[in-house]
């Protein structure tokens, strides 16, 4: 019905109605998730609206553009067209479309740090929507400010101040209890959820557990009941979190297994549905522009002949009006060729759009590889971050046991023993504290490499970068298939230092190549059986005054009839739903155009695989 109602404003040349179902489309594809699409539909609709100079129009679809940079992390510009809606919505006069600019600016703030200017934004909404008594969304606001105060108390705790975290989280509890008691008013199911969650997790953070597991519990229920799923994921989370700190060390693992397999379940869905969509759309778009030249050229040529034909007749007919004749025939042909001009000049500017819209699309697509491969790395990261929690927990419970015995041994009076308990103690929390420190190590890693903005190069020890992802990947490889194993041998240079790079733009390259040596090493390991054994290996070192990097597995090797195409955009030699084909792609740019280095493949089919980066 869109696409008719479009073709019969376009014929009538109304620019309302044609923008209102470029609106339309633009909806369609947004709740698709094919947000390229969203993005092109709708900045045609804001052309048409500019137009007709409708504040309204324009205001909502500013608004949805805003949206679909919004879903996608794109903060800077959804933050720009947030405010691009609420100057209009103002000079419209529309209260509640003004408070609800007001509470999306306020949460784009939120998101880049600056809390002061959120809460600013957040109250102002709330001003306005209790002024208009709109009870449906004055809780949203009141939860929104809960989010701000608790997010500042997290970051005194932090800091060591105790006192202003106290007052914070006091602060949050009062604005979340206020959206709570309004959000049953309106029986708001998925909104209680939330809530629910967020309550128990903030009275875990005051040591208030019994209230904190009673809220969990609650969203847990409700959220299974409406398959609310990201609210089941956080859920599992919160009550994990809650058991550790209470000593359930049982179950707080296993509801952590179950955050963990339905958090890499939703990503890996996600992931998978964006990925596919932006390729055949890019596909769709590109022999639709294909299909569209070749019938333009068809039409023309076909016109030619034509036109040659009616030159034939011309000159057989009365010799006597030959130049009357001759004099028609080059007013024609001038007229043809006015217009044969015309349609190049349309087909130019068709093309110069279509091309306009790809490098958009390349750039979203490119954005969902990097935040695809995050992907990659949970399964690893859970694995890895594991182990010095284990340790963290173990100390913890030895200290408990020497403490009790420190003071058996203080109400003896015994010094020598007293002395060597605290010893013990003290070696104890230095391993905690070590301990720690790698989990937090873990953990800064995988936020590096979830950035979906550029990076800026620093210092890094390429060594312990390399075999950090390498360990990662295998973690991450063997958490999907228990019964796989390889040898993992290292060699690295020790004498080259700490060298300057972007950190998480080269780990995305190496856990890219790692990834896919152990699906090569995988997949002969299932033709050869136990007569084959897997091996990955990674090296650094110098070369001419170079870094070199190199990653060679035993796998299937490279069939030399498609290595020159292994870095073009969509190329895998994996069967459909096993890769994107962007992975070596997206490592060529990082290491060619943003760092100036070399990755080259160095193959043999059937035996195996090397790849060698080298940076200046």
């Amino acid at each position: 019905m869109l696409f008719n109602a479009l073709k019969l404003y376009e014929e009538l040349g109304n620019k309302e109605g044609t923008a209102q179902c470029y609106e339309g489309l633009g909806g369609l594809k947004y709740n698709e998730g094919d947000y390229a699409g969203a993005l092109k539909n709708n900045y045609t609709a804001l052309r048409l609206y500019e137009q007709s100079g409708n504040k309204k129009s324009l205001a909502s679809i500013f608004r949805k553009i805003a949206y679909v940079y919004d879903v996608q992390n794109n903060i800077g510009e959804a933050l720009k067209n947030y405010q691009f809606s609420l100057k209009l919505n103002v000079q419209a006069g529309d209260s509640t479309l003004i408070a609800g600019s007001y509470m999306n600016i306020g949460r784009m703030f939120f998101l880049q740090g600056d809390y002061p200017e959120a809460l600013k934004k957040q109250f102002e909404a709330l001003k306005i929507l209790e002024q208009i008594r709109n009870k449906t969304t004055i809780p949203f606001t009141y939860s929104n400010i809960g989010n701000i105060y608790e997010k500042q108390g997290e970051i005194a705790l932090a800091a060591g101040d105790k006192a202003t975290a106290k007052t914070r989280f006091s602060e949050a509890l009062e604005n979340y209890l206020i959206s709570l008691k309004m959000l049953k008013e309106i029986n708001y199911a998925d909104a209680l959820a939330q809530l629910h969650g967020t309550l128990g997790n903030l009275y875990t953070k005051l040591n208030k557990f019994e209230l904190a597991r009673s809220y969990l519990e609650k969203s847990l229920r409700s959220s299974l009941a409406m398959g609310y799923n990201e609210q089941i994921k956080d859920s599992y989370l919160g009550l994990s979190k809650l058991d550790s700190i209470q000593g359930n060390y049982k179950q707080a693992y296993e509801y952590y297994k179950l955050y963990i397999s339905l958090r890499d379940k939703l990503a890996n869905e996600e992931s998978t549905k964006k990925s596919m969509q932006v390729k055949m759309q890019y596909d769709f778009d590109k022999k639709e522009a294909a299909a569209k030249i070749a019938q333009e050229q068809k039409d023309a040529e076909a016109r030619r002949i034509k036109n040659s034909q009616y030159l034939a007749i011309a000159v057989l007919g009365v010799v006597v009006v030959s130049v009357i004749v001759i004099a028609i025939i080059q007013w024609r042909n001038n007229k043809q060729k006015h217009k044969a001009n015309i349609l190049l000049q349309q087909q130019k500017e068709k093309l110069e759009t279509t091309l306009s819209e790809l490098k958009s699309t390349q750039a979203q697509l490119i954005q969902s590889e990097k935040m695809a491969s995050l992907g990659e790395l949970t399964a690893g990261i859970a694995h890895e971050i594991q182990n010095p929690l284990n340790f963290v927990n173990n100390f913890s419970e030895v200290n408990k046991e020497l403490l009790g015995e420190l003071r058996a041994e203080i109400k003896k009076g015994n010094i020598e023993e007293i002395n060597a308990i605290a010893d013990d103690l003290e070696a104890n929390e230095e391993k905690i504290n070590h301990h720690g420190k790698r989990a937090d190590s873990i953990v800064k890693g995988m936020l590096q490499h979830s950035r979906g903005t550029a990076g800026q190069k620093e210092p890094t020890d390429i060594n312990a970068l390399a075999d950090e992802y390498l360990r990662i990947s295998y973690h991450g490889f063997r958490a999907k298939d228990k019964s796989f194993n390889a040898i993992l041998e290292t060699d690295f240079d020790k004498s080259i230092g700490k060298i300057n790079i972007v950190p998480q733009d080269i780990g995305r390259v190496l856990l890219n190549l790692f990834n896919n040596a152990f699906y090569s090493v995988s997949e002969k390991k299932k033709k050869l059986g136990e007569a084959y054994e897997p091996s990955v290996a990674v090296s650094t070192g110098k070369m001419n005054g170079r870094l070199e990097i190199k990653v060679k597995d035993n796998g299937t090797g490279i069939p030399q009839k498609v290595l020159e195409k292994i870095y073009q955009p969509f190329f895998t030699t994996k069967p459909t739903g096993h890769g994107t084909g962007l992975g070596l792609s997206l490592s060529y740019d990082i290491i060619t155009r943003e760092h100036g280095g070399t990755i080259k493949a160095n193959t043999k089919e059937g035996e195996f695989t090397e790849f060698v980066i080298q940076l200046f």
